[in-house]
């Protein structure tokens, strides 16, 4: 007998999902993998898995906000250059706490 699989095409769903994945990680999804659910489902569960995108080294959205905040309380300005990095950003608001 032969042993011979199908490869049974994905959904719309997982694509749509698959190719939110790719964009927030910053790859590409491969064209092989959208050919098949299986193959498609173990890319997306790795994908999963990944945190997004950070190699710019700029503050997340709730670091700025939580500076904000802070500075706001203190009746202080942030420092524009903490802006443009995480860490510096992050000690900002350790020393202002």
């Amino acid at each position: 007998m032969e042993d011979t699989t199908f490869a049974i095409a994905a959904t719309e769903r997982q694509l749509s999902y698959a190719r939110s994945l790719a964009q927030r990680n910053g790859v590409n999804l491969p064209w092989e993998m959208q050919l098949d659910r299986r193959s498609l489902s173990a890319w997306i569960d790795a994908q999963a898995k990944m945190r997004p995108m950070e190699a710019d080294g700029r503050p997340t959205s709730k670091q700025v906000a939580f500076a904000e905040k802070i500075a706001r309380i203190k009746r202080r300005a942030v420092p524009d250059e903490c802006f443009r990095d995480r860490q510096l950003l992050s000690r900002w608001i350790d020393s202002n706490r």
